[in-house]
C-alpha cells in the first residue's frame, strides 16, 4: 500500500512525533522513509546566502534526528535538504519521488498567527495529490515549546 513515505521536518518536537508514526507505518509496509528539510526562502535575509552553513547545519541536524528514529524501525531512509517555500518544496518532492503518503506534524497555530504565516500542513493538504496524515501536537509538546 505504501512504498514511499515522506516526513517533512523543521526540527521541532511536532515533526519528531510525526516521524514516529511514519517509522511505524514504514516498518509495517516495508516502505522507504523520505526525510525532507526545507530552508524557507521567505525567512532569509538579502545579504545571507541561502546555502549558509547555519541553515545547512540546522537542516542536517533535523534530518539526522528523524533518520535516527527511522533506524529504530529498521527501515531504509533517504534524506534531503532543499531551499524554497516549504509547502511548495514538500509537494514538489512528493511528486518527483512518487511518494504514497506524507506524514507531518502540525504546530496547532490559530487566529492571527495562522492568518499571518499560514499553515504549511494546510497548504500541503490542499495541493498534494497523495494522502497527508497530520499529527497534532500534544499538551506535552505545547508545554515544551513554551519554554
Amino acid at each position: 500500500m505504501f512504498d514511499h513515505i515522506l516526513v517533512p521536518t523543521d526540527g521541532s518536537r511536532h515533526a519528531l512525533r510525526a516521524a514516529e508514526y511514519a517509522g511505524d507505518l514504514a516498518a509495517t509496509y516495508g516502505a522507504t522513509l523520505h526525510v525532507l528539510y526545507v530552508v524557507d526562502v521567505r525567512t532569509t535575509h538579502a545579504d545571507m546566502p541561502l546555502d549558509d552553513s547555519e541553515s545547512q547545519t540546522r537542516g542536517q541536524k533535523a534530518v539526522q534526528t528523524v533518520a535516527d528514529v527511522a533506524s529504530d524501525h529498521d527501515v531504509p531512509v533517504e534524506t534531503e535538504i532543499r531551499v524554497g517555500v516549504p509547502h511548495q518544496a514538500i509537494v514538489g518532492y512528493s511528486d518527483e519521488r512518487d511518494v504514497d503518503l506524507v506524514v507531518m506534524g502540525t504546530h496547532g497555530t490559530s487566529g492571527l498567527e495562522r492568518y499571518l504565516i499560514g499553515s504549511v500542513a494546510e497548504r500541503v493538504i490542499r495541493l498534494s495529490d497523495v494522502p497527508v496524515m497530520c499529527i497534532p501536537p500534544t499538551d506535552e509538546d505545547d508545554a515544551a515549546n513554551e519554554r
